[in-house]
């Protein structure tokens, strides 16, 4: 089967408004999410935000401290050094444990990159003792393109770190397909396109055509039979474009018609693990 994993980075203080929206369809739906939420995010709204999301169908997890980079970004800027690089791994994971009484089992920098945390030993060390189970950072094609290919998980035993997963996003994000942020260059695109038909024109303009996109991503999936799919999306950047969730309700109702999973990010970690543990016992 193949699992859909809704996600949502959680990053500044317009996500609210998008959150509570958000929130109300996965319940309508029955669908489980992942919401990575930076530590100065949930800072400015604890219990506003505790109230939405401290509901067995969702997963809270860390999307650092204040989004600045665990590594150097051609787009999002340079990497933070020693102290400050400590602060985005731990804090925002410590704030998320006060706020919701519960483990913080995963991590997701900030724009994320083309190969994970992949040869960066010093930071997989630090993630390893903050005490994260898997992290989300591969989160762009080569050369930190969009849309991000439907890279499926693994682990970075090759890093000495066996226990911790690397679990991908895919696609657009979603603010760059819709052009609402500017800071971002248009010359993200890979040329020649891995999945053209999930290419638009130019930025697009409707919820149909993200949905649209969307199910370019997810049919690629189900004829691959790949373990998951995911969107990397973004409540206020949702909520600007489509006030009204019509893509989330047309993506979870395609979601649906497939016959597919859902799960969480930490749901997705778990089953990876059963998988691995089945096909290492005897018998």
């Amino acid at each position: 089967m193949t699992f859909y994993v809704a996600a949502y980075d959680t990053e500044q203080d317009a996500c609210l408004a998008g959150v509570r929206k958000i929130t109300a369809v996965h319940r309508q739906y029955g669908v489980p999410a992942t919401f990575f939420i930076t530590g100065k995010t949930l800072e400015a709204n604890p219990a506003e935000y505790r109230e939405l999301l401290d509901d067995p169908l969702f997963e809270v997890a860390s999307h650092t401290y204040s989004h600045r980079m665990l590594r150097d970004q051609p787009y999002c800027g340079k990497a933070v050094q020693n102290g400050d690089l400590h602060t985005e791994i731990f804090k925002g994971k410590h704030i998320i444990e006060d706020v919701f009484g519960k483990p913080c089992r995963g991590l997701r920098p900030g724009c994320g990159f083309p190969e994970g945390l992949r040869g960066a030993p010093h930071l997989l060390a630090q993630v390893a003792e903050a005490g994260y189970e898997y992290l989300s950072s591969q989160l762009l094609g080569p050369d930190h393109t969009l849309p991000a290919p439907l890279a499926q998980p693994y682990t970075y035993a090759g890093e000495g770190h066996a226990g911790l997963w690397e679990l991908p996003g895919h696609g657009w994000h979603d603010n760059v397909l819709k052009g609402l942020d500017c800071g971002l260059p248009r010359r993200m695109m890979l040329w020649p396109p891995a999945m053209p038909e999930a290419v638009p024109q130019g930025t697009i303009k409707t919820p149909d055509e993200e949905v649209r996109i969307n199910r370019v991503l997810i049919d690629h999936a189900l004829t691959e039979n790949l373990t998951f799919v995911t969107l990397v999306l973004h409540p206020w950047s949702m909520n600007a474009f489509d006030p009204e969730m019509s893509m989330l309700r047309q993506t979870f109702e395609y979601v649906h018609s497939q016959g597919m999973g859902a799960t969480t990010y930490y749901g997705l970690c778990q089953h990876m693990r059963q998988q691995v543990a089945a096909a290492a016992s005897p018998g």
